[in-house]
């Protein structure tokens, strides 16, 4: 069987890198990142901007994910009965809890973000669809560790990455965390994966119960938490969301 083509697999790293944070990023730091010559990153950058699969900032010339690219990424998520159902729910409890709300997916050794609800108020911020969670870190990963044993298996034996000094890197601290997630049934992630941020998230069930993603709010500290730990409000109103959608999924009153 023919092995992976260099360069698809070299543009494929470049776009995962573009859509890794907010910050765009110049030629010097994706070659730099990824290893490459200036000039295999630069053409490479160049093909994929002019394929519409990346943009290039005329003043700064740092590069960012393209328009072209979110109208795939759109394509296959617009059939994507999860997000589908969930549209109406997540809206709701970005404006009940004036926070984030994400919806996520099971991916490889992460969690996909299938859909972003912005904080409702006038900050700027940053569509994340599309971009991957840890799986470890965060109440969307630690719901799906929690309840799908496929998740679990993607975590490996290896030691886990630690990203504050809250984070989690053992893998029997996470799995007694996951016993505590399905004793309380919800999850929360207080600054485990970004300084300052904490979110709660609950499991999303399809009609034979089986799990299929998770949905969370997220915020900064001060206003998720209260004396330490996660509001119980927002606990409920998440736990609520992850309800309706599991029972418009068809998985009935739980």
């Amino acid at each position: 069987m023919p092995g992976p083509i260099q360069s698809l697999s070299r543009a494929a790293a470049i776009m995962r890198l573009l859509a890794g944070g907010e910050r765009r990023l110049g030629l010097s730091e994706v070659a730099t990142s990824l290893d490459l010559a200036k000039g295999t990153a630069h053409g490479i950058l160049r093909t994929l901007q002019q394929e519409g699969f990346v943009e290039q900032d005329p003043e700064s010339g740092k590069y960012q994910l393209g328009a072209e690219l979110l109208r795939l990424g759109q394509s296959y998520l617009d059939v994507h009965e999860l997000r589908a159902r969930a549209l109406v729910w997540a809206d709701d409890l970005a404006r009940a809890s004036g926070e984030t709300v994400y919806l996520g997916v099971l991916h490889q050794r992460g969690v996909l973000i299938v859909h972003h609800v912005f904080r409702p108020d006038d900050t700027r911020q940053v569509l994340e669809v599309g971009s991957m969670h840890p799986l470890h870190s965060t109440a969307l990963g630690k719901v799906l560790l929690a309840y799908d044993p496929v998740a679990r298996g993607e975590l490996g034996e290896d030691p886990l990455e630690s990203y504050t000094p809250r984070t989690l890197t053992s893998l029997e601290d996470v799995d007694a965390e996951c016993a505590l997630i399905r004793e309380r049934g919800w999850a929360d992630a207080i600054e485990e994966t970004w300084e300052g941020v904490a979110s709660i998230g609950a499991l999303i069930q399809d009609r034979r119960r089986n799990p299929v993603g998770a949905v969370c709010v997220s915020g900064a500290v001060e206003r998720v938490c209260e004396d330490g730990f996660v509001r119980s409000e927002l606990v409920a109103s998440v736990r609520g969301a992850a309800r309706a959608i599991s029972r418009d999924l068809g998985a009935g009153r739980f």
